[in-house]
């Protein structure tokens, strides 16, 4: 073999191993293939990247170029989603389907090629089309730039943790079939902790994640909740969870038995190997406190301490109560950033666009919806139901191609009425494909009600494109004049995607500094699928530094 030859492959086989610390580029390739698997007792084909459940590990580190190549093998058309990366300037390679891009069609290949600018932490990937995110989905490990240490102390070893959720059915199926009635899809059959249910009932043989640690030590948990439809309680049997991250960002250090994770959020906490030698159970359990039907059971995983025999007995815990409200706002009110020199909460203290944004359902006629009565579910923002394109977005308001969206999107709520009371008369939404334009560099405070149309129900709202700050949150109606003096413009949590709770409000602030078009939804994909979405289109600012990069050469077409 020619000695450049071997080098090149030596270089290559070096800058694809997650250990190598100084590669500035890091170069992966999926290839999106079914693949038969295995869980509660029953086998199906899943469409998974790699042949994994759940999908191979991303490492970078801050300010590296991270170059993925996508090859579709399945039947459906895919794309990737870089759940919380900033994408700067590259929109072209967010990944939500019609949004930033046209899918990538069976037979073919597309490579997301961006740059990760001023983030690191956990944060993770899933598909973004159809309902494929339930076997797409995987973990994206950002570490800080070489020599920069974390602001805690130094963990023994770093383990992911990507709770998930499993069907049975097909996953395309359930939504289909929940579509075509007019009626809400079937909830799953179970939660799993890194694609395992851990023993259940009916299928004893079930086996579960283990998480071997040894006694004194301290580990750091990348926690990744990438259900479909269900927030989750996570804890573990006699341990404390140190927090020190939420979505790729510090926050001030707070110790707790019980976090809450939505789905797209992500949390680090540390946990010291401080009790008895012997094997401790964890559990992943729904947070529900609404009266909508969720899968109801609990994943398991077992902290086995060195030593301890197989056989050993495990020290049980109880999961929270499904509707346990003040459990989770135990957790959320603990959030707070980390706010220091090398990492400050740059809170926008001015707001250029003050919106108000109601998230919903409703019920909009369906006449071939039997099931339903001649009517079906839908969700909205602002009472608008958001009507997908055929052509992307981004890539219309680039070529400037006219008819495909208008900027039109409601800054307030058509009608007013009590959001978290009595809903109004008709519960019928407008459709249409609306976008909110911002100038670059504008800011813009966003309060997200809740309302108790059908249901009132905690909503995880992410946002592509940017972080922001959660200034507040509140029960009940938002009243600006009261609530609004007691924001916290100090060290607020600073996330991408945030809870509305059920029944009330959440206030987020943000800097327009990403030209393009962004996508806001619910990231529980039953209401993504209903209409619970909207996008901001955010101008270009002066010269190429703050200009949406040209379109790459392999974008697919629509």
């Amino acid at each position: 073999m020619d000695s450049w030859v071997r080098l090149f492959l030596i270089v290559v086989a070096i800058c694809f191993s997650p250990a190598f610390v100084e590669c500035r580029v890091r170069n992966y390739k999926f290839n999106v293939v079914t693949t038969n698997t295995t869980r509660l007792c029953s086998s199906k084909p899943i469409v998974t990247i790699n042949g994994k459940f759940p999908g191979p590990t991303l490492y970078a580190r801050e300010d590296d170029t991270v170059l993925v190549k996508v090859v579709n093998r399945v039947k459906y058309n895919v794309t990737i989603h870089w759940h919380g990366v900033r994408q700067l300037r590259t929109g072209w390679a967010d990944g939500p389907a019609y949004i930033t891009q046209c899918p990538i069609p069976p037979g073919q290949s597309y490579v997301y090629n961006f740059t990760i600018t001023g983030q690191r932490g956990t944060l993770l990937w899933h598909a973004h089309i159809l309902w494929l995110r339930a076997t797409i989905h995987g973990a994206l490990v950002i570490l800080p730039k070489l020599g920069v240490p974390y602001p805690f102390p130094a963990p023994h070893k770093e383990v992911v943790v990507v709770l998930a959720e499993w069907w049975k059915s097909d996953t395309e199926n359930v939504i289909n079939e929940a579509m075509k009635s007019g009626l809400a899809p079937n909830v799953s059959d179970a939660h799993t902790i890194n694609g395992r249910p851990g023993p259940v009932s009916n299928c004893t043989s079930e086996g579960g994640f283990t998480l071997p640690v040894q006694t004194g030590k301290t580990y750091l948990l990348r926690i990744i909740n990438a259900a479909l439809n269900e927030e989750l309680f996570f804890k573990i049997a006699g341990h404390k969870l140190t927090v020190v991250e939420v979505d790729a960002t510090y926050v001030k250090p707070f110790s707790i038995d019980t976090i809450v994770i939505a789905p797209g959020q992500t949390t680090n906490a540390l946990i010291t190997a401080d009790q008895n030698s012997g094997k401790y159970l964890v559990a992943a359990s729904p947070f529900m406190d609404a009266p909508i039907a969720v899968d109801n059971a609990t994943a398991t995983a077992t902290l086995h301490y060195a030593g301890t025999l197989a056989n050993a007995a495990t020290t049980l815990t109880v999961p929270p109560p499904q509707n346990a409200t003040q459990v989770a706002n135990k957790f959320t009110n603990g959030l707070k950033s980390l706010n220091s020199n090398t990492f400050p909460a740059k809170v926008p203290l001015s707001v250029d666009h003050n919106l108000f944004f109601t998230v919903s359902l409703g019920i909009n006629p369906c006449p071939t919806c039997k099931a339903g009565n001649g009517s079906r579910v839908v969700a909205s923002i602002n009472n608008v139901t958001f009507v997908m394109p055929t052509t992307a977005l981004l890539q219309a308001h680039y070529f400037k191609t006219k008819g495909v969206f208008t900027t039109d999107f409601p800054a307030n709520p058509p009608n007013v009425f009590n959001y978290s009371g009595t809903p109004p008369a008709s519960l019928a939404t407008t459709n249409g494909t609306k976008l909110y334009r911002i100038k670059y560099n504008e800011t813009v405070q966003l309060v997200l009600q809740d309302t108790g149309i059908i249901a009132p129900e905690n909503h995880p709202v992410h946002l592509h494109g940017f972080n922001f700050f959660v200034v507040g949150r509140g029960t009940g109606n938002y009243n600006p004049k009261k609530d609004q003096k007691s924001f916290n413009l100090v060290d607020p949590v600073e996330r991408n995607t945030v809870g509305v709770p059920s029944g009330g409000w959440t206030a987020i602030r943000f800097l327009a500094d990403n030209p393009g078009v962004w996508f806001m939804h619910c990231h529980l994909e039953v209401h993504t699928t209903w209409g619970l979405k909207m996008a901001f289109l955010v101008d270009n600012g002066k010269g190429p530094n703050e200009s949406l990069i040209p379109p790459p050469s392999d974008l697919p077409k629509c």
